[in-house]
């Protein structure tokens, strides 16, 4: 079993920044894809940024330019630099991480921006 506890949401002003930081716990091997989701109310959860083990990122087209998502395999830890934050960004941002083909999810960390 692998568990994922996120850190380091909160309320920042437009254009803003944050850092998100996950880090897992329960693994033997070093996971292959790990990443990032958000979910903002009444809307359905989406990917907002993954990192595969060997360091291939890719990201939504709404956040492309504005953040950056990085890990640290020693640490099992997985990072989403937030840069420029915008209202429609406000969301749950859930940590996710694929390993021996199974999906794993943290609880979540509020992320909200006021305009």
């Amino acid at each position: 079993q692998v568990q994922l506890v996120e850190s380091g949401g909160g309320l920042v002003q437009a254009g803003g920044s944050l850092r998100l930081s996950c880090a897992a716990s329960g693994s033997t091997f070093t996971i292959n894809v790990m990443g990032w989701n958000r979910q903002a109310p009444g809307k359905q959860r989406e990917l907002v940024a993954a990192i595969s083990s060997s360091g291939s990122t890719n990201y939504a087209d709404s956040v492309k330019g504005r953040f950056t998502i990085s890990r640290d395999n020693a640490k099992n830890t997985v990072y989403l630099q937030m840069n420029s934050l915008k209202p429609d960004d406000t969301a749950v941002y859930y940590c996710d991480a694929i390993y021996i083909g199974r999906h794993y999810a943290g609880q979540g960390t509020q992320v909200t921006v006021s305009s």
